[in-house]
């Protein structure tokens, strides 16, 4: 039976409760181990025992670090990077324009400077290169440069490879694998075909600090001292979370380390984006994700590809303020060709329908650096796998977003090697093509068709789960400290959702364009402010706004709002329905 008696919340979605067994798991944890209750059903829910919930709420590199020598061409890859440095080599460190390969490229450049070697740094062009190593830039390389390090790329790069003639390149990377691997000197990928899989939820930052460890054993047994890793940790975390990694495992260590090193504020790149930001508590996933990761997206995605790495690698305060400052102004213009173009894409689908396994839409001109945005979205209003791809000069390059449970690397990675793309890859998650202006109705029927084998037509919107129910005066600072203690949350492990049942909206704003902040209550009871982001883009933000005085369910995830140095809880209302 549905939650609360919601079958069909404003938002379309069925309301699903905590289930008895979890329940009861939940009860029998506080007894044995004296923890909240908040707590332990967040324990319970994530299957962890009472035995193990020390090691989960306090997970440490120690104990979850795995051996990096567990991936293929580990000490080869760690090997040649410490004798390019010892024989004073020149390095290129080519990186993707993203968080991950941004993090990536700061990461190396900084462990290679602690050690007295200066490397160059390569970012491709989205719109004139495209994404990862091509022929011409890594022939200039190899000319001037005697090992290449690919950062969260170059797993599927055969011919650009080759094309570093006379220079070494070295593959640090975590995209999907193709069964042929390129001719590099190693190639260090979770994702290799070749691979088991255990390590397959790592970001190319991760696979990168692996590398870094690695080398500092290798620096050890020869009885010298490598630089300080823990102190990087706060680039592992932010690409871990901007990547939209799976939280689990040494992933999550790897995010709560890294927010605690960040917190010290020690890296000026930022320090300085996140006093941009607004940032005036300590780090969380949220602001990883939806405030700093988008800034620094913004430079590969609309402006100059390499101010992200650089803004992240620089020790210089001024430089870090100059920077951060570009990216913010990119971030704003970004937003503004993302709305144009999510508009139209959306307008698209409605008129394609939305019943098919593929949501698509393609237009001229559409800017390649907001592609991967408006898919996201597209996948969000249409519950399908997405993708958007915009036309210049005949070529179309596009983006794609899945849900879950729907693989969409493989199959585009599959019309690649059909000849159906003249290129595709990526991971279940996200992946990128390029295609023939010609071609790109027959390829999306074609990828409709693989994504159908996978149910991808049978989807609709997914249930909303629910781990209990709330009165807002139990939904206090205390409270959500305690459910903070679990965390982190984010992709693999979500925060705790609460309903709140039968609340009185007292006050209902918009936002901004699509944005509702409420006021909401229980008659003469505890009142809670509510945020909702992009309510307004379906349902819930006009019929909040617009409530008769009705009462509503409301469900969503509890936080720390801090303004003016003021704490107080709020809710991030997800979902609404009439009580």
């Amino acid at each position: 039976m549905a939650f609360l008696g919601v079958e069909a919340s404003l938002n379309g979605r069925a309301w699903v409760g905590p289930d008895a067994e979890t329940a009861r798991q939940a009860e029998a944890m506080v007894q044995q181990t004296q923890l909240p209750a908040a707590v332990c059903q967040i324990l319970a829910r994530a299957g962890i025992p009472a035995v193990g919930a020390e090691a989960y709420l306090s997970p440490t590199l120690r104990d979850l670090m795995p051996d990096p020598r567990s991936l293929k061409d580990m000490e080869k890859a760690a090997g040649r990077v410490l004798a390019a440095v010892s024989a004073r080599q020149r390095i290129a460190v080519f990186a993707d324009y993203d968080v991950d390969g941004g993090a990536s490229a700061a990461l190396l450049l900084t462990w290679l400077r602690d050690l007295g070697s200066a490397a160059t740094l390569y970012v491709p062009d989205r719109i004139d290169e495209g994404y990862g190593p091509n022929d011409a830039a890594m022939a200039h390389l190899a000319a001037s440069h005697d090992l290449i390090i690919c950062v969260d790329c170059g797993t599927l790069s055969h011919d650009p490879i080759a094309a570093a003639v006379g220079a070494d390149v070295v593959v640090l990377d975590h995209h999907l694998g193709a069964e042929d691997l390129p001719p590099a000197y190693a190639i260090v990928n979770p994702n290799r075909q070749d691979e088991d899989g255990a390590l397959a939820h790592l970001c190319a930052a991760a696979v990168v600090f692996l590398m870094l460890v690695e080398a500092g054993r290798q620096l050890r047994e020869s009885g010298a001292a490598g630089p300080d890793l823990m102190n990087m940790l706060d680039l592992v975390g932010l690409a871990t979370v901007a990547d939209v990694a799976p939280l689990i495992g040494i992933n999550r260590a790897f995010v709560r380390q890294g927010l605690k090193i960040m917190a010290r504020r020690n890296r000026v790149g930022l320090v300085a984006l996140s006093d941009l930001a607004g940032m005036d508590t300590a780090p969380t996933p949220y602001h990883l994700g939806y405030l700093l990761g988008p800034r620094i997206n913004a430079g590969g995605r609309i402006g100059q590809a390499d101010l992200g790495a650089r803004l992240l690698a620089t020790q210089d305060p001024n430089e870090a303020d100059a920077l951060a400052q570009r990216l913010n102004e990119l971030n704003a213009e970004r937003r503004e060709i993302e709305a144009k173009v999510r508009a139209e894409a959306l307008a698209q689908c409605e008129e394609r329908g939305s019943d098919g396994p593929l949501a698509w839409a393609v237009g001229q001109g559409w800017h390649p650096g907001v592609v991967g945005i408006v898919a996201a979205r597209l996948k969000e209003a249409t519950h399908r796998p997405a993708v958007v791809i915009g036309v210049e000069d005949g070529i179309g390059k596009g983006s794609g977003r899945s849900v879950s449970g729907i693989d969409l690397g493989a199959p585009i990675q599959r019309l690649a090697a059909e000849g159906v793309l003249l290129k595709g890859g990526g991971h279940k998650m996200a992946a990128g093509l390029t295609v023939a202006e010609d071609k790109i109705e027959s390829a999306m029927a074609r990828l409709g068709e693989l994504l159908a084998k996978q149910g991808a037509d049978a989807l609709g919107p997914s249930d909303l789960r629910l781990d209990g129910l709330l009165m807002p005066d139990a939904a206090t600072i205390d409270l959500v400290e305690q459910i903070e203690a679990a965390g982190p949350f984010g992709a693999g492990a979500p925060a705790p959702r609460y309903a709140f049942s039968g609340m009185r909206i007292l006050n209902a704003r918009r936002v901004g364009e699509t944005h509702l902040k409420i006021t909401f209550g229980a008659p003469g009871g505890t009142r809670l402010d509510g945020i909702a982001f992009g309510a307004f883009d379906g349902a819930m933000g006009p019929r909040l706004s617009d409530h008769g005085g009705a009462p509503f369910h409301l469900a969503g995830r509890l936080e720390i709002n801090s303004f003016r140095g003021k704490q107080s809880v709020q809710l991030r209302l997800e979902d609404a329905a009439p009580a």
